[in-house]
């Protein structure tokens, strides 16, 4: 698999049944179990091979139950304890509980329009689905209580990351500087072109960009990328498109967030450098399935 650094302690490759990705800095919790699955270890077949976590792709649903029901066994849960997002790119999060284990895979959702999960009680295991966007994990030790969201550009640009913090501190007394956060395996700035339009809302919202009249900057583009808009934004291949810095961006929301810069890993570890391994809604021209980030407290 491409790593991004040559540092690949961030992340390790645990090589079961079903191989997944994990984070030796959230393994030290012991309260908790986590994972972000690969394309390996599952049933089925063509552009779903073989992990496809989605039944909404065009997969066979008995091949996708089947991939659940080994997922759970290598993680150490029941097919019936996965509660799953409903994913509309909103910044919407709730709280889950033993009573909505099985929402997404063994009985329907009854929610809509949620893109986060939190929970502080065992056995329910919050699990979110990528193809390119960023899983963010949330593991708050003081107050035994974890949280797990998905974050595309939408989700970043309107901080996600944050509308997580919150929640946790609204209901389990969550204080960020506590938080141990993870920024999950997906595309990264190299393989993440965008429209003008999208980098100008990540300009507005990370400041740093004194130019929003429409007058071109040096060499046609419009936004000059100067101060913290740098960090997360580059000038493209052509005027108008923008390389863009999911990983970069999410780390500053999280850190205004005010989890403390030590608590925050960030994933070294594209998703469109590796569609051998992981899904890749670009790298695919979406022809494709899910991968899926999961989390759970121990019994």
């Amino acid at each position: 698999m491409n790593y991004k650094t040559d540092n690949h302690e961030i992340i390790k490759l645990h090589t079961g049944n079903v191989p997944y990705l994990y984070y030796p800095r959230l393994e030290e919790i012991d309260f908790i179990k986590h994972c972000f699955t690969t394309r390996m270890g599952g049933v089925s077949e063509g552009i779903f091979a073989t992990l496809n976590l989605s039944f909404t792709r065009g997969d066979d649903e008995n091949a996708v139950m089947e991939n659940y029901r080994r997922l759970a066994a290598e993680i150490g849960c029941d097919i019936g304890d996965f509660v799953c997002t409903d994913q509309t790119h909103t910044t919407n999060v709730i709280r889950v509980g033993k009573y909505d284990r099985g929402n997404g895979v063994t009985r329907p959702k009854p929610y809509t329009d949620v893109d986060g999960l939190v929970t502080n009680e065992p056995g329910v295991v919050l699990s979110t689905f990528y193809a390119d966007c960023v899983p963010l994990y949330f593991v708050d030790p003081v107050n035994k209580a974890i949280g797990l969201s998905h974050s595309g550009w939408r989700g970043t640009v309107h901080r996600m990351g944050q509308a997580t913090i919150e929640k946790m501190a609204e209901e389990f007394e969550t204080k960020p500087e506590d938080v141990i956060a993870a920024i999950g395996p997906s595309i990264c700035q190299d393989c993440y072109e965008v429209s003008e339009d999208v980098a100008e809302e990540f300009a507005r919202e990370f400041g740093g960009v004194s130019d929003y009249s429409g007058d071109t900057c040096d060499d046609g583009w419009k936004l000059k990328l100067q101060g913290r808009v740098a960090e997360i934004l580059s000038y493209g291949n052509a005027p108008g498109k923008y390389q863009l810095n999911l990983w970069r961006a999410n780390e500053i929301v999280l850190a205004e967030a005010g989890v403390k810069k030590e608590n925050i890993v960030t994933t070294n570890i594209c998703t469109c450098c590796n569609p051998k391994e992981l899904f890749s809604h670009r790298a695919s021209h979406g022809k494709r399935g899910n991968l899926g980030a999961f989390m759970y407290i121990k019994e």
